[in-house]
């Protein structure tokens, strides 16, 4: 299936591994121009030297706005973003007490208020062009909230209401905006979260790893690949009437309809 993206210029965020080196190297492949952004641009440059299609670098640290801004600048001068992968790290574990008010403002700049700067750096050029796509991904724990991931909890699910608003608004220019929502898929950050809970549960990481995939229908961990395809799905010409959707890559975990 020709997904329509072939030549597109792609902006994906946090790639230097896991969910957002896999979104970039699935762009590439459907034929798009990636500029795959994290603060360890080494990385990138180390695995797209295997990667099928078009991959760029880039340097960004979501945290820093003057370094957003510098970045973005220098992007759009050379032509529009038309897709628009928002992807920020998670925050540590902790419950809904533990952080303190600068914890949360913090990573709310990180998480949420820097990645809606940036989508609203790359809308003028979608809406110029007729075609956007912005895909922001988020977490099933705004669906249902994950034990002792309170900041991820309530931080992700602000971008859940602002990209359902924001859907609405730029839907009849051409431009689709959803939110991609993975369960356990095996990254290095969900293999941090293993051990973390290994070791306020007093229990082995394998047997955290078991008990948890057990509970998944799938009865296993995604991989960081089927995650990325269908985010990649979302991306495309193809899915041109999916918009203010958030779409689960979860294995069935979450049972509520």
């Amino acid at each position: 299936m020709d997904l329509g993206i072939k030549g597109k210029r792609a902006l994906v965020l946090g790639a230097s591994r896991g969910l957002g080196a896999a979104i970039a190297k699935s762009l590439a492949a459907e034929g798009a121009d990636v500029v795959a952004a994290a603060r360890n641009a080494d990385a990138i440059t180390e695995w797209a030297k295997t990667t099928d299609g078009s991959v760029t670098a880039q340097k960004l640290d979501v945290s820093n706005a003057a370094e957003v801004d510098a970045v973005l600048d220098s992007l759009l001068e050379s032509g529009n973003i038309d897709i628009l992968v928002n992807n920020a790290g998670g925050p540590p574990p902790g419950s809904s007490t533990g952080p303190s008010r600068t914890d949360w403002m913090a990573h709310f700049e990180t998480m949420v208020a820097n990645l809606i700067h940036i989508a609203n750096r790359c809308l003028p050029g979608m809406e110029e062009a007729g075609w956007g796509r912005i895909v922001t991904i988020s977490s099933s724990g705004v669906e249902q909230p994950i034990p002792n991931l309170a900041l991820s909890n309530g931080l992700r699910s602000a971008l859940v209401g602002w990209s359902k608003t924001l859907s609405t608004e730029v839907a009849s220019k051409g431009i689709t905006v959803n939110i991609a929502m993975p369960g356990r898929i095996h990254t290095a950050r969900v293999d941090e979260l293993d051990a973390a809970a290994a070791e306020r549960l007093g229990k082995s990481v394998e047997d955290v790893a078991t008990q948890s995939a057990a509970s998944i229908p799938a009865g296993r961990y995604g991989q960081p690949e089927e995650f990325a395809d269908v985010v990649t799905f979302l991306c495309s010409e193809r899915a041109s009437y999916v918009t203010g959707s958030k779409i689960r890559i979860d294995g069935g975990s979450i049972r509520g309809i």
